[in-house]
């Protein structure tokens, strides 16, 4: 054993300097034992601190628990990597403990020749120094336990370390085992698929060999049919096909004739017998059934009305759904945009007696009364001299002028500075004022007007000098806008006549009739 001779440690003369001070005691507050290392002429050395790293345990214990978690979320093929890589590292990690026993067992030597080395010196002084002696002689019995109960945990970081990595190896194996597995089907199921594609490929082959065979067969019988045409209208004379011809058309138009007044007939007939079985009087409508028209409930037994009650419904074409109209209770009614193609029906509630008027044919749009109403819309904020013909059915004296203003958000009625009645357009209608406004600038700065009437969409501001294609690929485009300006017109048109009509106005003014625009004041 190296003793520690050449150390002096007699008193230092007044001329040299004081020691260092005494020996610092071993920090045992630690998670690892230092490192020392005996020198030359019997000095121990202790090496830096090495960086602290978490321990065996920690370590594989949070690799074992993030295996676990994401095992739902991995594939069979990652599966098998993570148990590899699993086991990669439990493998360098037994490396490690093998290395840090080796390590713990140079410290035990270490310990050791350090004791020896302190309890030579313990008898080579005296006084203060010897004390200081003893206390690191203490203090390295207290690192000897501590290292032997690093060597039981290691000890039993080991064995965990060991059953986990077979527990892994097992892990690997089952995970290569089903990989296989999965492949095999994988492949199998890919075999099936191939097989199965091959089976459409042939039936859709076999399907178009025959769909051509039938075509052409068609195409030659039809070939044939065409030629026999041929051979027949050359046979007969031209002027004959003419006649023939004409004299079709002139039996459609009979035939729509007759249908039109067989359909009044069944229409009276039905009348007549329901009057007959049920006593009750018969009622049918009047006027004109088209957008734009005022229908009337007319009794044609001389039945008084005053103390009857009406209610109109609007009935589908198909599946004769009856649908109540709010409001209508009127013997007279002004058909809305929403009753174009259905039928109208309305029922008279005569004393306790139920009698059914009904449109012979669904409601048929107004012609030309969009343009009607576009005209209106255009010069916003003009007054019209009107004359009041009938109000809530009384005769008005012909010389009863009003004044009928079209504004930008409402329409009014007024005699002098008296106002009758007025009534603001719907969000629809404010809609439209804005479109043909803008439409209005666009014609003045000389560009196609995209979105009011259909001879725009015709093509008509383009010229006849424009190009064929140039117009067809406008006129695809603004097929929306074309169906939206219908529909809008048709909604101006119905507020329009609501407003002539009076139907529903919040004036108690109602069932008022209008002659014609007479003088148009400024706007």
């Amino acid at each position: 054993m190296t003793r520690a001779s050449t150390l002096d440690f007699r008193r230092k003369t007044q001329g040299q300097n004081n020691w260092s001070g005494p020996l610092r005691p071993v920090n045992v507050i630690r998670n690892k034992f230092p490192t020392y290392k005996n020198g030359s002429n019997g000095i121990v050395i202790k090496f830096a601190d090495e960086p602290e790293t978490p321990s065996l345990k920690e370590s594989v214990a949070e690799e074992t628990a993030d295996l676990l978690d994401r095992r739902q979320r991995l594939s069979v093929r990652e599966l098998a990597m993570k148990f590899e890589k699993g086991l990669s590292t439990a493998t360098l990690l037994s490396n490690e403990v093998k290395c840090k026993q080796v390590a713990l067992l140079e410290r035990d030597i270490l310990l050791k020749n350090l004791k020896s080395v302190l309890e030579s010196l313990r008898g080579q002084v005296a006084g203060k120094y010897k004390d200081e002696i003893e206390e690191s002689v203490s203090m390295v019995d207290i690192l000897a336990v501590q290292l032997s109960k690093r060597e039981n945990e290691l000890l039993q970081q080991k064995t965990e370390v060991t059953r986990i990595a077979t527990s892994l190896k097992l892990a690997s194996e089952d995970a290569r085992r089903i990989v296989d597995e999965e492949r095999t089907n994988a492949r199998a199921e890919i075999e099936n698929a191939r097989a199965a594609l091959q089976r459409v490929q042939k039936v859709l082959k076999e399907k178009e060999n025959s769909s051509q065979r039938i075509g052409k067969q068609d195409v030659d019988e039809l070939r044939e049919k065409v030629q026999e045409a041929r051979r027949v209208k050359m046979l007969h004379c031209p002027s004959k096909a003419m006649d023939i011809k004409s004299e079709i058309y002139v039996l459609r138009d009979q035939y729509a004739e007759i249908s039109s007044s067989s359909a009044h007939l069944l229409k009276e007939l039905e009348l007549h017998q329901s009057f007959k079985e049920n006593g009750v009087p018969s009622c049918e409508l009047e006027g004109l059934e088209s957008l734009g028209s005022m229908l009337r409930v007319v009794v044609r037994n001389d039945v008084a009305l005053s103390n009857s009650s009406v209610q109109w419904f609007r009935i589908q074409p198909k599946g004769h759904k009856k649908e109540i109209i709010s409001g209508a209770t009127k013997l007279v009614y002004a058909p809305e945009p929403h009753d174009v193609g259905r039928y109208l029906q309305a029922e008279v509630n005569l004393g306790g007696e139920t009698s059914v008027a009904k449109t012979a044919g669904p409601l048929d749009p107004a012609p030309g009364l969009v343009d009607y109403v576009e005209t209106l819309v255009r010069n916003p904020e003009t007054d019209y001299n009107v004359v009041v013909l009938q109000m809530n059915g009384i005769d008005q004296p012909t010389d009863s002028i009003h004044v009928l203003c079209i504004g930008k958000l409402r329409m009014r009625l007024a005699k002098g500075t008296t106002v009758i009645a007025r009534e603001f357009y719907s969000s629809s209608m404010q809609g439209r004022r804005r479109r043909c406004a803008a439409s209005d600038v666009l014609a003045a700065q000389g560009r196609p007007q995209l979105g009011v009437g259909f001879r725009d969409a015709q093509g008509a501001q383009l010229g006849d000098h424009a190009r064929p294609e140039i117009r067809h690929r406008l006129q695809r485009k603004l097929r929306p806008f074309v169906f939206l300006d219908r529909v809008m017109g048709i909604i101006i048109a119905h507020a329009l006549i609501f407003f002539l009509a009076g139907r529903r106005l919040s004036s108690p003014v109602q069932g008022t009739k209008l002659r014609g625009d007479t003088t148009k004041h400024t706007s």
